[in-house]
């Protein structure tokens, strides 16, 4: 399917891109009206842009029914500061209650059950029940187009987080895995982060990998390893030398009982390969590939 966005109605739009441009962090925004309304409610046109200065952006959208603008929109234009509270699991039914269009003077802070907290540097209250709360200012907001649906960049310095111990190691670094983020998908669809689908992809360092393409030949056009495993075997600086002391045992079984069916142990040392990499070592994955050799 080919699709001409340009000939889709707005809603249409919406569709595909929210389904394919996912997951989206949630920002769970709280902001107050010069009036002192307060107003709390998420957007997962959200993402952040710079460390430093540490800048995250968020767009509240016109609606696309009726090019109305959200309450949100209203509050930061009247009172530049948002509290940006991250969402987890354990509220995520709370936080959609919220998104409900109540009316202006309608706090949600109650509708849905949170608890106000004030904060330290800006007016809006912070969500008590999120684990991490970012206080902004609003540096500008920027809109991308007048119609329903039209993005308003809503961007914003963080100047103050708020960050829960239970999130931390013994280090006082973040633990990745006790975050349990929730991330917007499209329609009704979410999903959670937490041990169950979490993984790590080693990133390159400052020296270059050799890249796919320096491969052996064998490697390259290998029928059992997939692009994955072509891209941890291609970041390395060189390619390894055979180590005279690697020793394992199924790599000698393999060798033993295929030695005179090439094509054969060529597979076997593959999947072998295969299954090193997926535990992520790579370095024996190489042994074993150079073997073949």
């Amino acid at each position: 399917m080919i699709l001409d966005l340009q000939n889709l109605k707005p809603a249409e739009k919406q569709y595909y891109l929210q389904h394919v441009i996912a997951p989206r962090p949630i920002c769970f925004a709280s902001t107050i009206d010069k009036a002192g309304n307060i107003n709390l409610s998420p957007f997962s046109f959200f993402n952040l842009f710079s460390s430093n200065p540490p800048v995250v952006i968020f767009s509240p959208a016109r609606r696309g029914r009726d090019n109305t603008t959200k309450h949100t929109l209203e509050n930061v234009l009247e009172v530049p500061e948002v509290v940006i509270n991250i969402v987890t699991y354990d509220m995520v039914q709370q936080m959609s209650l919220s998104s409900c269009e109540f009316p202006k003077e309608v706090n949600e802070f109650v509708k849905a059950g949170f608890t106000e907290v004030a904060a330290t540097k800006v007016k809006p209250p912070m969500v008590k029940e999120s684990k991490v709360k970012l206080e902004c200012k609003v540096i500008e907001v920027k809109p991308l187009g007048n119609e329903g649906g039209a993005g308003q960049l809503v961007i914003c310095e963080v100047l103050i987080m708020h960050i829960d111990d239970s999130l931390l190691d013994e280090n006082k670094k973040m633990d990745q895995r006790k975050i349990n983020h929730v991330a917007r998908l499209g329609g009704d669809w979410y999903c959670k982060v937490d041990e169950t689908n979490l993984f790590q992809v080693q990133k390159p360092n400052t020296e270059l990998g050799i890249g796919i393409d320096a491969l052996p030949m064998a490697i390259r056009n290998s029928k059992i390893l997939s692009g994955n495993d072509l891209g941890q075997l291609a970041n390395v600086q060189e390619i390894p030398s055979i180590d005279p002391s690697f020793d394992d045992s199924h790599l000698k079984q393999i060798i033993q009982y295929y030695n005179i069916n090439p094509e054969e142990m060529e597979k076997e040392l593959h999947l072998y390969a295969q299954k090193l990499l997926n535990d992520g070592n790579i370095a024996a994955a190489w042994q074993v590939l150079l073997a073949g050799a």
